[in-house]
């Protein structure tokens, strides 16, 4: 591994577990049913330059709207159990398909899957919960993406500044 790949790797990993800490305090200080998601996604949608993360954190906010939606109106017509949870993770899946999201499919049938699963008896108040802490974490994600880099790295001739 060469240096500057080195020093890259570092800075992210560093940017990821600031917005992760950061991320569970605020949960906790706000009162958050489950501050897991918030750091969850801090850290998928973190990233050394500011325009990836907010790529990123759109992509997972809508994917977490799809499945927080599907997975809700699910939990109120189904009994949760495994095919109500393949059946929801399908939907939710394939709708991000349907809206030309595939990047965040996956998260959307994992969303629909956790709250058609705890089949909570108010799922939408679940839901939201869901969208509210997720939007932190993107939000205290995409704030410490513009802390300026520690080393820049002159990408030109590899020289560390």
């Amino acid at each position: 591994m060469d240096l500057r790949t080195f020093i890259r790797g570092m800075q992210l990993a560093l940017r990821a577990s600031v917005a992760a800490g950061v991320s569970i305090a605020l949960a906790q200080l706000f009162g958050l049913e489950h501050p897991i998601y918030s750091f969850l996604s801090a850290v998928i949608v973190t990233d050394l330059a500011p325009s990836q993360s907010r790529r990123l954190g759109a992509h997972r906010l809508l994917s977490t709207v799809v499945g927080a939606l599907w997975g809700a109106a699910l939990n109120q017509i189904l009994p949760a159990g495994a095919w109500a949870v393949g059946l929801g993770i399908l939907i939710a899946m394939l709708t991000c398909q349907l809206l030309r999201s595939p990047e965040g499919a996956k998260v959307a049938g994992f969303t629909c899957g956790i709250i058609v699963l705890q089949n909570s008896p108010d799922p939408w108040a679940g839901a939201v919960s869901r969208l509210i802490e997720t939007a932190l974490g993107v939000t205290v994600a995409l704030l410490v993406s513009y802390v300026p880099k520690l080393i820049r790295i002159d990408e030109s001739d590899n020289k560390i500044a």
